[in-house]
């Protein structure tokens, strides 16, 4: 039987999206945190929209989906 836990869950329970970054994104992280955090937002808001990024731990960065389910 599978285990119902959610390994990276957000505040409601649900799995949040694990994604990755380049290295070249990474580095920015050492020098410039601010330039981070710009550029993982920018990144994502292009390639994910609809999708929150909720925290950054090497190399994973986990998203939350804030789309709007119809149904």
């Amino acid at each position: 039987m599978p285990s119902t836990d959610v390994e990276y869950p957000d505040e409601f329970g649900r799995p949040l999206l694990r994604s990755g970054v380049s290295d070249k994104i990474w580095a920015l992280l050492k020098t410039d945190k601010a330039a981070f955090q710009q550029e993982i937002v920018r990144y994502f808001a292009l390639c994910y929209p609809g999708w929150t990024v909720k925290r950054a731990k090497y190399p994973d960065i986990f998203l939350q989906d804030d789309r709007v389910k119809e149904g």
